[in-house]
């Protein structure tokens, strides 16, 4: 949850953008990074492996301003989507204030989110997370490929609980600043 600094007057909102392997969770922190002004962001740390997948996390932490005299940062942070770092995912989402599920389009990958989704879910339950109290957005990413799944198809399996969603492109930016802007007035609006 938020992490309140009295004394330095800074409250930190944990984001965690979760979702299959390869669905572009690096890639919206990669957009968000290269577009931000030098003094808003922090190091972008990400361990990836040859092929770029993530293995454990990306970590970048944003500075969003002032509110109510508090300074409010964002830690964004993905988790890996191979199934064999399940561990990592579930620690990665401790503690977290808010949640992107970023969803591949592709029909060859509709199975895969809604598995992820499932561990997701899980996952929160074991920190004592619920969906009704907890910021979460759906981003449906690579709108701009051929053989992608519809939106209201989308929606009917994974939306069930009527979360915000929006399309994206993330490799060309598109959705990712306006899906960060979402969750962020989502957590900030849960403490003022």
């Amino acid at each position: 949850m938020a992490l309140i600094n009295y004394s330095a007057k800074e409250i930190t909102f944990k984001i965690v953008y979760y979702g299959p392997a390869m669905s572009g969770k690096t890639t919206n922190l990669r957009f968000i990074y290269d577009r931000l002004p030098e003094e808003l962001k922090g190091k972008f740390t990400s361990i990836a492996t040859q092929d770029e997948r993530t293995l454990f996390f990306d970590f970048l932490p944003l500075d969003l301003g002032t509110i109510k005299g508090f300074s409010i940062k964002l830690s964004l942070y993905t988790v890996p989507g191979q199934a064999i770092y399940s561990l990592t995912r579930k620690t990665i989402l401790r503690a977290t204030d808010g949640i992107i599920f970023v969803a591949d389009s592709q029909k060859q990958i509709f199975e895969k989110n809604i598995e992820s989704l499932k561990d997701m879910i899980e996952n929160m339950k074991e920190y004592g997370l619920n969906l009704e109290n907890t910021p979460i957005i759906l981003q449906y990413n690579k709108r701009d490929l051929n053989d992608i799944v519809s939106v209201e198809d989308l929606n009917n399996s994974l939306n069930f609980n009527s979360f915000p969603y929006l399309e994206a492109v993330a490799i060309q930016g598109i959705g990712v600043m306006e899906a960060l802007k979402l969750i962020s007035k989502l957590v900030v609006r849960k403490i003022t």
